[in-house]
């Protein structure tokens, strides 16, 4: 019934919580960092942890300087099995870690519920060799089970990881034979506002204002955000924001 996979969902976000503390101080701490020192937070995933690069970009209630790390042939809506053969193509994830050109001061969050596959692995790796701090979202149990495409796991490549607690094959339902119910997006969203709420705490506690997008649906959204997209849209060019080019 469904009742039971709700259960089974809560039951995970309770695991989520019971290893969270000190994980996601740590995440939070890196994010404060990057933010007080002027830099940019690069978000990476392929096929559906794209949805949780869109989760973090360009959202209310969500971080600025934000540059979402991704390319056409990895979104599965541009063609289901290409994406998935783009994701396991050695040396596209680490070109596109080295065109976006993080620095120290930066950090890479890459997103991978298996962790396994050469793209968010390179990204992980690459950005790790530059120096740059790398913040991984994936399932430590997942990660254990998958196939072994890359010869490493983003997690080896963090400087924090975030366990997402996601079994292995994504699924819930029903039980003891799951085929249906996928949570990394469920649980994946969670620990990324667990994260943003910690870091907003980190913040007030120094005086720190954040720099945060406002609903443009809210009265005043509009306007709020202006100054953010001058601020950022430079550097950033996946805003879309116009450049002067007389």
């Amino acid at each position: 019934m469904a009742e039971s996979a709700g259960k089974r969902v809560r039951e995970l976000l309770d695991e989520v919580d019971l290893a969270r503390t000190g994980p996601v101080t740590d995440a939070a701490a890196l994010l404060l960092r990057t933010i007080r020192g002027d830099g940019i937070i690069h978000t990476a995933g392929a096929g559906h942890s794209l949805a949780m690069v869109c989760e973090t970009f360009y959202r209310a209630g969500g971080l600025a300087p934000v540059r979402p790390l991704w390319e056409t042939p990895v979104l599965p809506l541009a063609g289901a099995v290409p994406s998935t053969k783009a994701e396991r193509e050695p040396g596209r994830g680490a070109a596109i870690l080295h065109a976006a050109a993080p620095q120290p001061h930066d950090v890479v969050v890459v997103f991978s519920t298996s962790g396994r596959n050469p793209y968010p692995v390179e990204i992980a790796a690459e950005a790790a060799t530059l120096g740059v701090p790398v913040i991984a979202v994936t399932s430590l149990a997942a990660s254990a089970q998958a196939n072994d495409r890359s010869g490493s796991r983003i997690a080896d490549h963090a400087t924090v990881v975030l366990d997402t607690a996601v079994p292995p094959g994504d699924v819930v339902y029903p039980a003891p034979a799951a085929r249906t119910g996928a949570v990394s997006t469920v649980l994946g969203a969670y620990l990324w506002t667990l994260v943003l709420a910690e870091l907003d705490d980190l913040a007030t506690a120094e005086g720190l204002e954040l720099p945060l997008w406002t609903s443009s649906n809210v009265p005043g959204g509009d306007e709020r955000n202006a100054g953010l997209l001058a601020r950022y849209g430079p550097r950033i060019p996946e805003l879309g924001v116009p450049t002067d080019t007389a």
